[in-house]
């Protein structure tokens, strides 16, 4: 219940725009928490759907609407977290996932074993646009340190997304909030290491939310801003090597991190029309993820055509007709051409 002076110990932040059905269902899954000590902040970003009016008709004493006066960036809007008034913990939810009623509880209960950790999540679950389940997240130790973190996700052997984590609103404060990212690609992951660092991430077993993917979420993104995120984040880690144990960690593991984006952006480069690239080639980018392989790793040997598909990719951008000609393809054919 919430205390006495009428402040909760939880505020659940949703920014949203236009966010359709699923915002309906994301906030009816909140409203319907077993812990019910928490207030609920909408970010509203001049959502013209009715989403906006749908909240208010709620008519639930717990929600607090921060309508935007002006259409906001997605950076801009997730940033005014920052300027609200917030409670002792805050976690932050995509308006498309969707909160297990048990979730505030569990984080309570995680809340009392580790009372000294900066950084709290719960294990999840993917589903599909329609609420249909594609898989369990991957397993995820209950501490983990800053380093520990760090290897974990460069490794890919942990799923981490913006949703589901929880922390203190004075941290987040004093973390600066969440970086400013191309469409916040990356930035979330910089929050959660910032945070960590401040002592250490604890995580419960127990599977508490879900997190919606969509089946053209890893083309949505413009390409050019993914590229611009990726290296932003590179510079990250850059800064992260000024810290002993963690240039350890970089130094062991980043090669194998910058490998699958160079496979993968290399691949998102060649389905992006000319026009679209702001002048950057396959040929450019692999140059590029040398450089970063260099300021992470000095003295590897990372080669980034060591990849037969990077090499396809790099061959079919340096011609006009056969980009061309893989353009058209793509066009007729949504599956992967190339792997």
């Amino acid at each position: 219940m919430i205390d006495m002076a009428g402040q909760a110990k939880y505020s659940i932040i949703l920014p949203v725009r236009n966010g359709g059905e699923y915002v309906k269902e994301c906030v009816n899954s909140i409203l319907v928490q077993t812990c019910s000590d928490f207030n609920l902040h909408v970010l509203d970003n001049c959502s013209h759907d009715g989403t906006l009016e749908w909240i208010r008709s709620v008519n639930d004493e717990r929600i607090k609407i921060y309508p935007s006066d002006r259409p906001l960036s997605i950076e801009e809007n997730w940033a005014r977290i920052r300027s609200i008034q917030k409670n002792e913990f805050i976690t932050l939810v995509g308006h498309d996932d969707l909160l297990d009623k048990n979730y505030l509880m569990v984080m309570n209960d995680l809340i009392a074993r580790h009372p000294n950790a900066s950084l709290y999540q719960t294990h999840f679950r993917y589903i599909d646009s329609m609420g249909k389940m594609i898989r369990h997240c991957k397993p995820m130790d209950e501490n983990q340190s800053t380093a520990e973190f760090l290897a974990a996700f460069l490794c890919g052997i942990i799923d981490t997304m913006g949703t589901g984590f929880m922390m203190r609103g004075a941290d987040y404060d004093l973390c600066g909030g969440i970086p400013s990212y191309p469409n916040l690609l990356f930035a979330d992951f910089e929050l959660w290491i910032n945070l960590t660092s401040r002592s250490y991430k604890a995580t419960s077993p127990e599977e508490c939310f879900a997190f919606r993917l969509h089946q053209s979420m890893t083309t949505s993104s413009p390409d050019i801003k993914f590229h611009n995120a990726f290296e932003q984040f590179i510079a990250y880690l850059g800064r992260l090597r000024e810290n002993e144990q963690l240039r350890k960690i970089i130094e062991k593991y980043s090669l194998s991190f910058i490998e699958f984006y160079c496979k993968g952006l290399s691949h998102r480069l060649l389905r992006t029309p000319k026009q679209k690239r702001e002048g950057q080639t396959v040929s450019s980018f692999l140059r590029k993820c040398k450089e970063y392989a260099d300021s992470l790793v000095p003295g590897n040997k990372f080669n980034p055509s060591a990849r037969y598909s990077v090499r396809l990719a790099k061959q079919i951008d340096s011609n006009f007709v056969t980009r061309s000609m893989f353009l058209l393809f793509k066009r007729i054919r949504s599956k992967p051409v190339l792997s």
